[in-house]
């Protein structure tokens, strides 16, 4: 009984240190290639009026488990960051206004997110492991991205990025009848829609 553990021990132990050698020795080859398949254009009059810069953390994690339990050497686990920018503003066929004797009364819809962009350059690596059993796959990558910058998003909002877009609409647009309307006769008047 002795010689047949001592058989499956050595068999064992050859199968990891084959494993650890090919691991060691093997190198990583990536491939890469990219084609547009489809591109369009479209007019658009918008007005951004504010931006949010806003760098998150994200942590992915998996791992296979069995009974509740993690299994060991199956746990991958990422952890970097990205900057991510929120413009927010308006539309401009949405933004309505008169000129009356003394007064330009402007009504402005409520302000709107324009766009929320991960800035790829900014990426930043806290972390990485990943287990050849358990792998991140893009899929997971591409659920995180979308998280992170609805999580971006949310904060920027919480933060007051909607109200400063309102505010700083409020000076470019008077600034702008400035250049046409003499702004000591009239009054501008700022209304929701």
């Amino acid at each position: 009984m002795k010689k047949f553990f001592k058989w499956v021990l050595a068999i064992i132990l050859i199968i990891l240190i084959t494993i650890a050698v090919l691991m060691v020795g093997s190198k990583k080859y990536n491939f890469f290639e990219s084609k547009t398949i489809e591109i369009g254009f479209e007019d658009i009059g918008e007005l951004v009026t504010q931006s949010a810069y806003c760098t998150e953390v994200s942590v992915s994690e998996n791992s296979r488990q069995l009974f509740g339990a993690t299994i060991p050497f199956t746990k991958s686990k990422q952890m970097y960051s990205y900057d991510v920018v929120i413009k927010a503003g308006y539309d401009f066929n949405e933004i309505t206004w008169k000129a009356n004797e003394s007064t330009i009364e402007v009504k402005l819809p409520e302000p709107k997110v324009m766009s929320n962009e991960i800035d790829m350059e900014s990426f930043k690596v806290y972390h990485e492991d990943e287990s050849i059993f358990s792998p991140i796959t893009l899929d997971d990558n591409n659920d995180a991205l979308k998280e992170l910058k609805e999580t971006a998003q949310k904060d920027a909002i919480e933060k007051g990025l909607l109200e400063n877009a309102r505010s700083n609409a409020e000076k470019i647009l008077t600034s702008f009848f400035g250049n046409t309307y003499d702004l000591k006769k009239y009054q501008i008047v700022f209304t929701d829609k």
